[in-house]
């Protein structure tokens, strides 16, 4: 593969979809991939995917101040462009958009996007203001590049339903593309922020992956929305170094609140079990989407 072509200005990210919607008569859709970099394998399976949908691929890498709160690793958050690039190639990237904090916000932003309720609650809760940072830069992105369809892992799940529900409220003409959790053969869901972890705390990261695993046990035995928390609380705690942030259920893809006192089994629609864990400095979070059809698989021991 070769070399994504690598573009720094707005004007220019502009020109280029507009030249290429000019030139396509086949395959004319434009794929998108935005990230903060520091680019792994979840990363590259959004790429790939996008290549295999769409004439043009473009990626981007910028990590957006806005979406990080006093006190947060803004400064310290991994980059690596020369790597980046190399996974983008691999990936058959044509364009990567790298452009710099003062290209995107040439004067501090008045104008902000804020998504209401959903983001209330999980990492909004922990992290105030930080999904209005996420939709602000997603909307910018978006306007600039014009995408038909925008990649996101489900990693980050909450972040998912906010980039879902703005497009939707806004009426961006993007189809929004959830894409699977790619997780390392312990479980551990690929994060840049992995590099943080020592050894030991890399070790009894694995918890989190367990305890999902478990709470889909949990909730086809019958757990209702309290003792499922409980529950995967207790889990946790199994790994001394872990500091419990949240360990919420809520409804997919709305993030409601289940009805209390019901076994989540019964409930009939799609949940999403979320966690996120602290393991010294390093905040990791991780999730599953568990379908009635799979709760009632397990329920029946398939």
């Amino acid at each position: 593969m070769s070399a994504p072509r690598v573009i720094r200005t707005v004007a220019e990210m502009r020109r280029a979809v507009a030249d290429f919607r000019k030139a396509a008569v086949d395959s004319g859709s434009v794929g998108f991939v935005p990230t903060m970099g520091y680019l792994h394998e979840g990363h590259a399976s959004l790429l790939r995917r996008a290549r295999e949908e769409n004439g043009l691929v473009v990626l981007s890498v910028f990590v957006n101040p806005l979406q990080f709160g006093p006190g947060e690793d803004f400064e310290r958050y991994p980059r690596d462009e020369k790597r980046d690039l190399e996974v983008a190639a691999a990936c058959g990237a044509d364009i990567a958009f790298m452009p710099s904090a003062a290209e995107m916000y040439p004067n501090p932003p008045l104008a902000r996007v804020t998504v209401g309720e959903i983001t209330g609650k999980l990492c909004g809760r922990s992290r105030p203001g930080h999904f209005d940072g996420v939709a602000t830069v997603v909307a910018k992105l978006f306007n600039i590049v014009q995408p038909d369809r925008a990649y996101f892992g489900l990693k980050d799940a909450q972040q998912v339903a906010v980039v879902a529900q703005m497009a939707r409220d806004l009426n961006i003409p993007v189809e929004i593309v959830p894409c699977p959790t790619v997780r390392e053969p312990d479980g551990l869901a690929l994060s840049s922020r992995n590099v943080y972890l020592n050894g030991e705390e890399r070790a009894q990261a694995t918890i989190l992956y367990r305890t999902l695993e478990r709470a889909r046990e949990w909730i086809a035995a019958g757990a209702d929305a309290d003792r499922l928390r409980d529950r995967m609380k207790q889990s946790i705690a199994e790994s001394p170094l872990a500091d419990t942030d949240y360990a919420e259920v809520v409804t997919w893809p709305g993030l409601g609140d289940p009805p209390a006192g019901r076994p989540l089994r019964d409930l009939g629609e799609p949940l999403l079990v979320a966690l996120a864990v602290r393991f010294g400095k390093t905040r990791l979070i991780d999730n599953m989407i568990f379908t009635p059809e799979e709760v009632a698989a397990t329920c029946s021991g398939k």
